[in-house]
């Protein structure tokens, strides 16, 4: 059997030692290493995407990896791909590590410096153990790689009144009805407005979250909050100063302990970056900003995906564009928007008429929204265009490829094309 290796290493000697002695294992396939935490996860899920038979048997992660911490990203890694093997390369071999690698999910630690037969020891192991489970999932395995749970959905806002929180809340609302088990999660820290949009005061928040090492289902479902429409909210804390407490690391854990237990999270992120909601954005499978045609708003966007570009967290050509209060008559149209901030643009944009939205909006009732507003009709469809809503017996949208994290070749060649 050939074991198919692939390496995640940030630093260039580490990577080149790694590789030199993988390639002197027996029967095995090293591919070529990745640099950080982000393009590892771009990697697999672009692999899985295509057949679960094309996931590397195992995943070396080296201690120094970025920007994710080497021990959240193994967690990611197993939750998300739990048919691969992940191996921890680490300087320090002691026990308090090797457990917390053992409960993050790794299937096994070699320290530095390395040496051939524990490298080879290590590796075997994992790829043995990582067959042994395809070969249990069978058929199953293509829909392993999703991980215990589902998917992680994120709405940002390019500025402040563009409509984020409230696209957030229609996704979810529209995933409820649809059928799925949906959590949405308020991580705009400091002026979370779910709650309010929603018309729900909860004494629980994320913050309550933030301090605790092991999130179990209870003590989870001790800060959600089970709303009448069928989601379950974790709201934003009320006192604003206590968004502080959220960093990345809590950030991760919550969507961790998320996934597992719901089919669909959506969070609603803000318009400010933090090493909260950057997690978020890093993590999710669809990760959708949200602008209107208008040029304040349109430079606000584009300088948001730089900004997630320049501290990979994600990838233009990997975030959805969603553009709010269109119009026909408006000179600038997702195309343009789209061709300036190298972004995907969904094919629903969402109509400009507040008048609508009006009523419910003031007394925080936007569930409420009546069936026949053009608002709401866009929204649901253009959940149904991520593939974000329940359809068993319905073959996926087309616009469902949007939600895959790397773009296909026809993409490529568009991107090209417009540039």
């Amino acid at each position: 059997m050939t074991i198919r290796i692939l390496p995640a290493a940030g630093d260039p000697d580490a990577a080149r030692a790694l590789v030199t002695l993988l390639s002197q294992l027996p029967d095995s396939e090293p591919a070529v290493p990745v640099p950080d935490s982000t393009t590892l996860l771009d990697t697999l899920g672009r692999l899985a995407a295509e057949s679960i038979g094309e996931l590397p048997e195992v995943v070396l992660v080296h201690e120094r990896i970025g920007p994710a911490p080497a021990l959240e990203l193994i967690r990611e890694v197993a939750l998300r791909f739990p048919a691969v093997g992940v191996v921890l390369v680490t300087s320090d071999a002691g026990p308090a590590l090797f457990s917390a690698a053992m409960d993050s999910g790794a299937r096994g630690l070699i320290g530095l410096p390395l040496t051939y037969e524990e490298l080879a020891a290590r590796v075997q192991a994992a790829a043995q153990w990582s067959v042994g489970v395809r070969r249990h999932l069978g058929r199953g395995a293509a829909e392993a790689f999703s991980g215990p749970g589902g998917r992680v959905v994120t709405v940002s806002g390019a500025k402040g009144g563009v409509g984020t929180t409230f696209t957030a809340v229609q996704f979810a609302l529209a995933a409820a009805a649809s059928g799925r088990r949906t959590a949405l999660v308020d991580m705009d820290l400091q002026a979370g407005d779910v709650g309010s949009y929603l018309d729900v005061q909860f004494r629980r928040s994320i913050a309550d979250l933030a301090g605790i090492q092991d999130i179990s289902p209870r003590v989870l479902q001790d800060a959600v909050y089970d709303d009448r429409t069928g989601v379950a909210l974790l709201l934003a804390p009320a006192d604003g100063e206590r968004g502080e407490e959220v960093d990345e690391r809590a950030a991760r854990l919550v969507i961790g302990a998320l996934r597992t237990r719901y089919e669909l999270v959506v969070i609603d992120c803000g318009t400010q970056v933090t090493g909260a909601n950057a997690a978020a954005v890093e993590t999710a499978d669809v990760a959708v900003l949200v602008t209107t045609p208008d040029v304040v708003a349109v430079r606000a966007a584009k300088r948001m995906v730089r900004m997630w570009e320049r501290l990979q967290v994600r990838k233009a050509e990997d975030t959805v564009m969603v553009v709010n209060r269109w119009s026909k008559h408006t000179e600038i149209q997702p195309a343009l928007i789209e061709k300036i901030t190298k972004t995907r643009a969904t094919r629903t944009p969402v109509p400009a008429a507040f008048k609508e939205l009006q009523a419910v909006v003031d007394a925080g009732r936007v569930q409420d929204l009546d069936n026949r507003s053009t608002v709401k009709q866009a929204l649901w469809a253009l959940a149904g265009e991520l593939g974000l809503l329940s359809a068993p017996e319905a073959p996926a949208p087309a616009g469902a490829a949007l939600a895959v994290r790397a773009p296909g070749p026809v993409a490529r060649l568009r991107r090209g094309r417009e540039g």
